[in-house]
């Protein structure tokens, strides 16, 4: 095949690149450059680079701080199915393992970022989402598509999400918070070895989310902290494999933490950032999706991040950012079994503005994770990498961006990995953009893979890394701020993915999976400005995602046509926003309907179980009673259908939250 090859001609491939762009620098400095400030500047509207290149050929989608607010989702999972209509495998309702997936990839080969700095567990390989507290989020980037080239990070399959959480705050005091309550529809029901049970009427009590903020800004500086708790009883009514209405139980969440950053400007446009947060968590997990009996858990985490951005780094044309993050994290399965892990983490970026049509980012990422475990012994890991990044416009409307990465895995038989990445971005009119990428990626095996010992499981120390190879294609076109429409092919195949399955009695990871992915992502987005009111305008949104994907392994072929488990071939999303300057009291409000639709999906290999396709119809209503308080209602799953997120783990019906913001600022 090609591409083993590519990755030995992708350097000479890169020299080529930046000798044909010298032929061209007379036509890029001709006029204003086409790809204006606030694309090319590392800073952000707030003033704060957060460790990014400037420019990213891949499929980008930011979730805004008022997206996020007007959302009211419980946590990030949900936030991202309803705003981005990515899909979700989960084990239940709050508190619960949650598996985001992208493009076929799973949470394991996602890089999840906070500000920059990569937060996948070394042990596990996923991101645990509820240690993370909406309310103290200002955005969300995710950025579809393996091996990216703006943080150049490993372990991106299926996509990079980036958690930024410090903004510079606005001058004065700021003091906010929340509380909402949700509710689940009561209801006679079956208990097994007791009968039948009367409605649990607390069930209308459910689950309670607080929250509380505080900022203040001054001239050279500023501070932001808040505080969340979440209480979760996650009990609600479903139907069973034999049509029995049953109630779920001993699945109680309770979880707290909170969060502190602060922003100090210094000399020659520097900033000196500095965050921290803590959360605890007590659950008690189910002994199976039906069962009424479970286990406690207890998760405990924090984490501290030190940034220094310089824009201007001794000369006027080179930047640098540096961050040093540190990271404890404990996990106790009823107190049998323990697991303790520490990770220390440095990135250091260095970009060169050579030319008006030339950039070239230099950088590098070392992690050191220790990890003490009852079932895995006491182990670490140094692993990290160095990268070389050029974006030049060898024409005024023609990007690109090639960029190769030295990874050293730590472990393994291949002691550095090149990983190398081409992109293109070319801007015909103003209004449309194409978009075009290449590129490797890779993934270094978790400790759990390698070391579990315990229950029946056995990991594999010799394990490989996981490894492939992918490309898309796509076209943004948007005219007069009305009209978006997104459409991105892409295809992406992979070898070495690290699958457990049962020998003798025994479960062992290998190093058998192979799979080709081939899909489509499509958005389009109209805004329709009303002259008259109540409305101020109308906003539809239209999503699709097509994903076909081929299972390789266990000796199949194309022609066995099996898929990928728990990967639908068809998701799509509606829906309908209006937005008014004026309601009650003369305050404004919003009114969003949304739909989400997912085919069915294989639980298994083989693809004897299927799991029947399901829709979600959701309402999101905030009014605001004041200058400075809004309420909101939401009603999620309005249809009450039963459905399974993961085989045998039934999802909630209809559940209404009710709540109230507050948020008073420049005091």
């Amino acid at each position: 095949m090609f591409f083993p090859r590519a990755g030995k001609l992708f350097p000479a491939f890169i020299l080529f690149c930046l000798v044909l762009a010298s032929l061209f620098p007379q036509e890029a400095e001709e006029g204003d450059d086409f790809f204006d400030e606030e694309v090319l500047l590392l800073e952000d509207l707030e003033g704060i680079t957060i460790t990014a290149s400037p420019e990213t050929t891949q499929q980008l989608t930011v979730i805004t701080r008022e997206e996020i607010e007007n959302a009211h989702a419980p946590d990030l999972a949900v936030l991202l199915q309803e705003t981005l209509d990515l899909g979700l495998t989960r084990y239940g309702p709050y508190g619960n393992q949650t598996d985001i997936n992208m493009r076929g990839f799973d949470s394991q080969r996602i890089a999840f970022l906070i500000n920059g700095v990569p937060v996948n567990s070394p042990m596990t390989g996923d991101f645990d989402i509820f240690l993370l507290d909406l309310s103290s989020v200002d955005r969300i980037e995710v950025i579809y598509g393996g091996s990216d080239s703006k943080y150049n990070v490993s372990g991106s399959l299926g996509g990079v999400i980036n958690i930024i959480t410090v903004k510079k705050e606005a001058p004065g005091l700021r003091i906010g918070g929340s509380f909402a309550n949700t509710a689940a529809l009561p209801g006679k029901y079956y208990k097994p070895r007791s009968g039948d049970q009367d409605p649990q009427w607390q069930d209308l009590v459910d689950t309670q989310n607080f929250t509380v903020s505080l900022g203040y800004g001054a001239e050279k500086s500023s501070w932001s902290g808040g505080l969340f708790a979440n209480r979760a009883g996650n009990h609600f009514l479903f139907k069973d494999y034999y049509g029995r209405t049953l109630r779920r139980e001993s699945n109680e969440v309770w979880d707290t933490g909170g969060s502190l950053s602060y922003i100090r400007d210094l000399p020659d446009e520097a900033k000196l950032i500095l965050g921290g947060d803590l959360s605890y968590g007590d659950k008690t997990i189910p002994l199976s999706g039906t069962s009424d009996r479970g286990e406690s858990q207890r998760d405990f985490s924090t984490r501290q991040n030190l940034l220094l951005d310089m824009p201007r780094a001794f000369r006027d044309e080179l930047s640098s950012e540096a961050s040093l993050s540190y990271a404890w994290s404990v996990r106790e399965y009823a107190a049998a079994s323990r697991h303790d892990q520490q990770v220390l983490t440095a990135i250091n970026r260095w970009t060169w503005y050579p030319l008006d049509w030339l950039t070239l980012t230099l950088g590098g990422d070392y992690r050191y994770a220790f990890l003490d475990s009852t079932d895995m012994g006491r182990r670490d890991r140094h692993d990290g990498g160095l990268y070389l990044t050029a974006e030049f416009q060898p024409m005024r409307r023609v990007l690109l961006i090639p960029s190769i990465k030295a990874v050293f895995p730590g472990s393994g038989t291949a002691p550095i990995v090149p990983v190398p990445k081409l992109g293109f971005v070319w801007t015909p009119t103003d209004a449309l953009t194409l978009k075009n990428n290449y590129f490797r990626s890779f993934k270094i095996p978790d400790f759990e893979d390698l070391y579990w010992n315990g229950g029946g499981l056995y990991g594999n120390p010799d394990l490989k890394s996981e490894d492939g190879w992918g490309a898309d294609l796509g076209a943004a076109y948007q005219a007069n701020d009305r009209i978006r429409l997104e459409g991105f092919f892409f295809t992406q195949w992979t070898v070495d993915s690290i699958h457990w399955y049962p020998s003798g009695g025994t479960w062992k990871p290998t190093n058998v999976g192979e799979a080709v992915f081939f899909g489509l992502d499509a958005k389009l987005d109209l805004d329709f400005p009303l002259s008259r009111p109540p409305f101020e305008k109308i906003g539809l949104s239209f999503s699709y995602h097509y994903l076909l994907s081929y299972l390789l392994s266990y000796g199949y072929s194309f022609a066995s046509d099996k898929r990928i488990p728990y990967m639908p071939r068809h998701t799509v999303g509606l829906s309908l926003a209006l937005p008014w300057a004026r309601g009650f009291r003369g305050y404004g409000g919003s009114l969003q309907l949304s739909g989400h639709y997912e085919g069915r999906r294989y639980a298994d290999t083989v693809n004897l179980t299927g799991l029947k396709p399901y829709f979600l119809l959701n309402a999101n209503l905030t009014q605001g009673i004041g200058r400075n308080c809004s309420v909101f209602a939401v009603l999620r799953n309005i249809l009450n259908q039963s459905y399974e997120s993961f085989d045998d783990y039934y999802m909630p019906g209809l559940t209404i939250t009710l709540g109230v913001r507050v948020n008073f600022s420049g005091i």
